[in-house]
């Protein structure tokens, strides 16, 4: 339960229908395989305890009264497991029959929830049998005690109420206005679904399709088991879909034929910050009770899996599409400002790094919207005492395939007069000694946009922004700023993208060499033609920042919860002590630098997480990362 994450389950016992104490049994296995996991909430499927192809067998009062009894063997026989178990039967209450969901946990059943919207169309032929949910909660006496019964019923675990879990039972899920609608808004964080579809040709599809867009829609997360082996073939085949799904991610899908158990982490945390940042989620609990359950808060492995590039799609059909949107929103925001502005050119320092390299590619592709012609787009290369011939040659021959003009002014004799005028000594390498280089260039920059009357396009990324990775007044402005709201990971494949698409054998072969060259302002001088001031070396490797910067931001983790995640997704990479200081230098950085971050030139923002003080991040410039710190320093590795 660390951080929020609880382990589920969703599990499909093989059955024998019309069977309830065999298939207690086989349920009671899969229970047990899920307690081995460490699942604290279990999933079990519609009628599991019949079948839910048992048809007008279900009428019978034997098979009532013995998945009765097999469901109070059931509860007992799972004191010792500790979770909240779902499990689905038969139930007659007064003088109807309800499809039902019966939680059980500690040995006890704790509430009976019985399905809302009852199918009765094509195959589906529910309201033959059962009666929908009546909208008052009622008790019945069973087992020798009172028992909930009704749908509007809250599981809410004793000692964290985020994990608040509620149930809807099939085809449930479809209706115009499903039950898990309420019971998200009533507070219900966790939905189990007990489904028992049959398959059709893509019905496995539409269930993953309508359960993802649940989730997200919702910001919940969502557990559903779906009936399998054993059921009767006699009209339909069932597969035992199982899904796990949270806030339109899907973490998990099985099916009975490869195996009966899928096992997840739902971050519940996450969902209430979700929550809370969209501010759209009414509170409304009226009719409903809550019912406490109690599982050990024990810290458990986590079966999730965390990308180690969050801002990059892993799938790669996604992840091209994904690129070429970003360089259409990049494009298409210049494009307006060019047009809004009437300017015909654009300035850019071209220095043959990544970030350089991406705004030359978007000022490219916006002139080519506006059919402005490529020769207007000046491309400034000003060699100082950092440059080498690689970054200065890839710079000239990217201009020159891409069709812009280049104009070069060396600027080390105007940054010698600078150190002169404010008596800095030259071999002093301090931060002065490279901010000087900085600005001379943006000064270059505006003056010749003041020439040309044309616009300064600003190449720094979000990554640079959040870590103040900039010089301000220096680099760090720009008359419009295209790769502000793309991180780095991001730019580095924004940059792949356009090498492995653009049909031009010479500028793929140079984007290729910009890919392959160290990160670096050059602001030092090289040693033996090498690059000798790497970033990276510097500030951290720029995959671990964006980590960071990912989930800090986009779902507000705590910077222990970042830590823990991080540590078992770069195991393999980087050592504890190592992810440590880097994010400590991350919280450092990231709450010193907000000045800078206050004052941006406009761009665009191409995703979920932006630092722009007029879009996403309204932070402070004064506020302080001790509290944030101080959870770092009290982990002990």
């Amino acid at each position: 339960m660390q951080y929020g994450f609880v382990k589920v389950a969703a599990a499909t016992p093989r059955i024998k229908v019309a069977n309830p104490y065999f298939n207690a049994e086989r349920a009671l296995d899969v229970i047990k395989k899920c307690a081995d996991k460490k699942a604290k909430i279990i999933v079990l499927p519609e009628l599991s305890l019949t079948g839910a192809t048992s048809n007008d067998l279900l009428l019978q009062d034997i098979l009532i009264k013995e998945s009765k009894a097999a469901l109070e063997w059931l509860a007992k026989e799972t004191a010792v497991v500790d979770a909240l178990i779902f499990v689905g039967l038969p139930w007659k209450s007064g003088n109807r029959l309800f499809n039902v969901a019966a939680a059980l946990n500690q040995g006890k059943v704790l509430a009976l929830i019985p399905q809302t919207k009852i199918p009765n169309y094509g195959d589906r032929d529910g309201l033959r049998y059962f009666s929908p949910a009546e909208e008052n909660l009622e008790y019945v006496t069973a087992f020798g005690y009172d028992v909930p019964f009704g749908n509007k019923i809250l599981l809410q675990l004793k000692d964290m109420e985020e994990v608040t879990v509620a149930c809807e039972i099939g085809e449930d899920l479809f209706a115009i206005n499903p039950p898990a609608q309420s019971h998200v808004v009533a507070g219900a964080t966790i939905i189990a679904n007990l489904f028992a579809g049959g398959e059709m040709v893509s019905a496995d599809e539409y269930r993953k399709t309508a359960v993802i867009a649940a989730t997200k829609r919702m910001a919940a997360g969502y557990i559903m088991s779906g009936a399998g082996e054993g059921e009767s073939t006699q009209d339909l085949v069932f597969f035992g879909h199982k899904l796990i799904a949270e806030n339109g991610n899907l973490l998990a899908e099985g099916f009975d034929y490869e195996d009966d158990i899928i096992c997840q982490d739902i971050d519940v945390f996450r969902l209430m910050h979700e929550r809370v940042r969209k501010n759209t989620f009414e509170n409304q609990d009226k009719g409903y009770i809550t019912v406490n359950f109690r599982v050990e808060m024990e810290d458990c492995p986590l079966d999730r899996k965390f990308g180690k590039m969050p801002f990059v799609p892993q799938n790669e059909e996604e992840r091209m599409k994904r690129l070429a949107d970003i360089f259409r929103i990049q494009a298409s925001g210049l494009k307006k400002r060019l047009a809004h502005t009437n300017c015909g050119h654009a300035i850019l320092g071209i220095s043959g790094g990544l970030d350089s390299t991406l705004a030359l590619l978007v000022t490219a592709k916006a002139f080519d919207m506006l059919g402005i012609p490529r020769n207007q787009i000046r491309c400034v290369t000003m060699p100082c005492f950092g440059t080498t011939d690689r970054t200065y040659d890839n710079a000239c021959k990217m201009t020159l395939a891409l069709g812009a003009v280049l104009e070069e002014v060396d600027i080390k004799e105007s940054v010698s007069l600078h150190f002169r005028d404010i008596k800095h000594d030259k071999d002093n390498h301090n931060v002065t000694y490279e901010n000087s280089q900085a600005r001379e260039r943006t000064q270059v920059l505006m003056d010749i946009a003041n020439r040309e009357n044309g616009m300064v396009i600003g190449t720094g990324d979000m990554s640079e922004l959040a870590l103040g990775w900039a010089t301000y007044n220096g680099d760090h402005m720009s008359m419009y700023g295209v790769n502000g709201g793309v991180p780095k990971t991001l730019v580095r494949h924004l940059v792949k993208y356009y090498a492995d698409t653009c049909q031009e054998e010479e500028l793929s072969k140079v984007l290729l060499d910009v890919l392959d060259t160290p990160v670096s302002p050059e602001l030092l001088p090289p040693v033996d033609g090498v690059i000798a001031q790497k970033t990276e070396d510097l500030v951290g490797p720029y995959e671990l920042h964006d980590f960071f910067l990912y989930y800090m931001l986009r779902f507000g983790y705590e910077p222990a919860k970042i830590y823990h995640i991080a540590v078992e997704t770069f195991e393999d990479e980087y050592d504890k002590e190592v992810i440590m200081k880097w994010l400590k230098t991350f919280c450092r950085r990231f709450f010193t630098q907000q000045f800078k971050r206050s004052c941006l030139p406009d761009g665009p923002k191409v995703g979920s997480v932006s630092v722009s003080p007029r879009g996403d991040l309204r932070m402070p410039s004064d506020a302080v990362a001790d509290i944030w710190l101080r959870q770092l320093e009290a982990i002990k590795n």
